[in-house]
């Protein structure tokens, strides 16, 4: 079929229109765009550049100059009062967004922006329950957008954990959780969340068994019966119920049969650990150990310790069953024990703990030498027997769940720094060979 051309000269024209259209609104946008910015003072312009080269205090003179001479740039405010809460001047930043969050002229969405800035500041200042005050209002009212809300969650969240309110910090991370069910775009959001909650349950129960412990005086006997108890226990299984591969609640439920002198039953709870991550296996070794002996089976629960160590090797681990042999067999057993680990797992902290059990069974010609090799060994090993953060790099000679610098819920790996550079090096040998 021929082609038909009688639209050709149309369409060419519609095309010309379109460009032009196009060309027009261009042209307006960069004259309205030049009209604004002949609108705006040169002090806001110079305290762009300020703060582009990091010069907050020049950068904070020209806002505040740029706001002087237009109060009606709500947003410039907005950046001047971050910029003084940024630079510890916490006063002057309340003051920004406390003016602006009682002024007629702005819109509904402004105003909680101002009133979950001045929360921030309060919540900086040390006044939380200025801030909480705050944000429990803007959330029992509904008010601001989606992301307001969840904005407010969250800062509410920080403000209990803060606090160690866990009954509310639970509350209010099921809401998070709740808005962010079915979006699949925030799995990994949901998953740290969920996370978090169980150790929200970890804490409680430990808060409800402190005080369960202080007022039973230490009558330990007692425990099984008492409604305090039953409390704790309920949060660590919500915990469980929460996140089943929580870890924590194994520990801490394993240390309070323990407590209770039901050791047969402590150890049990203690080997579920190996089937849920056995990383976490050298946090409960001494105390494995210690329960053990209580039922007289000290030798039993070494060759157990040993055996996950085979399995499982860890400075923790290694670190007990060291302390376990050096008392019941002697430093040469000791000896014996460490360098053998160390064929397969090097690190310098097993050469210090080699070291010092040679020390002991060496003849006295012998352990000078000995001793000021263990000092130099022990000045670099003592560096790297450390817990490490992995989301902000604090380092740590204790384990925690919580990290003090950065706020994170276990983001410490149970193993030392020591053992990292071990274990790739074992990694890349196997490669080599294989």
């Amino acid at each position: 079929m021929p082609l038909d051309w009688g639209w050709g000269p149309w369409l060419l024209l519609g095309a010309l229109a379109f460009f032009a259209a196009g060309w027009i609104a261009a042209r307006f946008d960069v004259r309205q765009l030049l009209r604004e910015s002949k609108v705006l003072p040169q002090s806001y312009f110079r305290g762009l550049n300020f703060l582009l080269n990091e010069q907050q205090d020049k950068a904070i003179e020209a806002f505040i100059e740029a706001t002087n001479a237009n109060p009606e740039a709500i947003e410039l405010q907005f950046a001047l009062g971050s910029l003084f809460r940024r630079r510890g001047e916490v006063d002057r930043s309340i003051r920004v967004h406390q003016s602006l969050s009682e002024r007629s002229d702005i819109n509904a969405e402004q105003r909680v922006t101002a009133l979950i800035e001045l929360s921030m500041d309060y919540q900086k200042s040390g006044l939380l329950d200025y801030a909480e005050k705050i944000l429990s209002d803007i959330g029992a009212k509904g008010s601001g957008t989606v992301p307001q809300q969840a904005q407010t969650l969250k800062l509410l969240l920080d403000i209990y954990v803060q606090e160690n309110d866990w009954k509310k910090a639970i509350d209010v991370a099921e809401q998070l959780i709740a808005g962010l069910a079915g979006d699949a775009s925030k799995l990994r959001q949901h998953k740290a969340m969920t996370k978090e909650i169980a150790h929200y349950y970890c804490e409680l129960a430990a808060d409800e068994y402190a005080k369960a412990s202080a007022k039973s005086h230490g009558q330990i006997q007692a425990q099984n019966q008492s409604e305090d108890y039953a409390l704790a226990e309920r949060a660590l299984s919500a915990a469980l119920n929460t996140d089943p591969q929580c870890v924590r609640v194994h520990l801490m439920r394993g240390e309070w049969l323990q407590a209770a002198g039901q050791h047969e039953a402590a150890i049990a709870e203690w080997q579920k650990i190996e089937v849920q991550d056995p990383t976490y296996l050298g946090l409960m070794a001494e105390k494995l150990l210690a329960s053990y002996d209580a039922l007289g089976r000290g030798a039993e629960g070494l060759a157990h310790l040993r055996e996950l160590q085979r399995q499982y090797a860890a400075l923790d681990l290694l670190n007990a069953i060291f302390t376990a042999t050096m008392a019941s067999a002697g430093p040469q057993a000791a000896y014996e024990l460490v360098k053998e680990d160390l064929r397969t797992n090097p690190t310098l902290v097993g050469l210090d703990r080699l070291l010092e059990a040679q020390i002991l069974a060496a003849p006295d010609d012998r352990k000078k030498d000995l001793t000021m090799l263990k000092a130099l060994v022990h000045s670099h090993s003592s560096r790297l027997a450390v817990y490490l953060c992995k989301q902000c790099g604090f380092k740590a000679k204790q384990f925690y769940w919580h990290c003090p610098a950065c706020g994170g819920w276990e983001t410490f790996p149970p193993r030392r720094t020591a053992e990292y550079d071990s274990a790739e090096r074992h990694l890349a040998r196997s490669h080599v060979e294989g």
